[in-house]
C-alpha cells in the first residue's frame, strides 16, 4: 500500500483526475486529501462529487481546509462574504447556483465531516495549515489554527538548515512530529512548482488555484506525480488572482 498525499485542488477536478490517472492510483493506495477542495476553478461541485464518489472504491481521508469552511458556510448560512468571493469563492458559488437542494445537503456534510487533522501509525502528521502550540495538535487552542495558520511554514523555511533537531535552539513544534505535511501556502509564491521541504515539513501546495500544477506526493518514497498546470484545462478562466 502507498501513502499518498494530494494538495489544493481548488475545484480543478480535469487536473485531480488527470493526476491520480498518472500515479496509477488503485484501491489499494491511501489517499490523504489536505483540503481546499473548492474556491478557484468552476468545477466545485463536480469535485466534491467526484471525491465523495471516490471515497466509496477508496481509502481515502479529507483534511479540512480554510476554503472548506467559507463554502461551508455560505452554503448553511447564505451570508454575502465580499473577501471570500474575491479569492475564488465566486466561481464555488456559481457552480452551486445550479444545483438542487439534495445535492447542496450532501456536500454540507461531506464539509461538516472533514478532519482537522490525521497523525499516522509513524507518528507524521497531516493537516491543511498548521499548528502554534508548542506541545502538539492535541494542546493547540483554536481549532480554526489548523486550516488557517501560517506561521508553522514561516517558521520552517526561516530556520538555518544545519541547526540540528538536537540543538536547544530547534523549535519545540517541529520536535513532536517525524514529518509534518502542509498545503494552504501556495510554493509558487516563492517561484516554485514541485513540493517543498524544509526541516521536516513538507508544503504540497503547488499552486493550482493559480498557474501551477496539482501534486500527489508518495510520502515513503517521495516520488511525486503533477497534472499540468491547472488553467490549462480552464482557459476561459481567471482562477484566482
Amino acid at each position: 500500500m502507498r501513502k499518498l498525499v494530494i494538495g489544493d485542488i481548488h475545484s480543478g477536478l480535469k487536473a485531480l483526475q488527470e493526476v491520480l490517472k498518472t500515479a496509477e492510483v488503485t484501491p489499494k493506495d491511501q489517499l490523504i486529501f489536505l483540503g481546499d477542495y473548492v474556491d478557484g476553478w468552476s468545477e466545485a461541485v463536480e469535485t466534491v462529487e467526484f471525491l465523495l464518489h471516490l471515497d466509496k472504491t477508496h481509502n481515502c481521508i479529507f483534511l479540512r481546509g480554510n476554503h472548506d469552511e467559507l463554502c461551508s458556510d455560505w452554503l448553511l448560512k447564505k451570508e454575502h462574504n465580499p473577501v471570500w468571493l474575491q479569492h475564488g469563492g465566486q466561481a464555488s458559488a456559481d457552480s452551486y447556483a445550479v444545483v438542487n437542494n439534495d445535492i447542496k445537503e450532501r456536500h454540507i456534510q461531506f464539509y461538516k465531516d472533514l478532519k482537522n487533522y490525521y497523525l499516522d501509525e509513524e507518528n507524521r502528521l497531516f493537516l491543511h495549515a498548521g499548528f502554534t502550540n508548542l506541545k502538539g495538535i492535541e494542546n493547540e487552542y483554536f481549532t480554526k489554527t489548523f486550516y488557517w495558520d501560517r506561521t508553522l511554514w514561516e517558521l520552517a523555511v526561516s530556520l538555518n538548515p544545519d541547526l540540528s533537531p538536537e540543538d536547544a535552539n530547534y523549535p519545540m513544534r517541529l520536535k513532536k512530529y517525524k514529518e509534518i505535511y502542509i498545503g494552504h501556502t501556495p510554493v509558487t509564491r516563492m517561484g516554485k512548482t514541485t513540493p517543498q521541504n524544509f526541516a521536516n515539513v513538507w508544503n504540497i501546495d503547488t499552486g493550482a488555484a493559480f498557474k501551477g500544477p496539482l501534486t500527489i506526493l508518495d510520502i515513503d518514497t517521495k516520488e511525486k506525480w503533477q497534472s499540468a498546470p491547472v488553467y490549462t484545462y480552464y482557459p476561459n478562466e481567471t482562477g484566482r488572482n
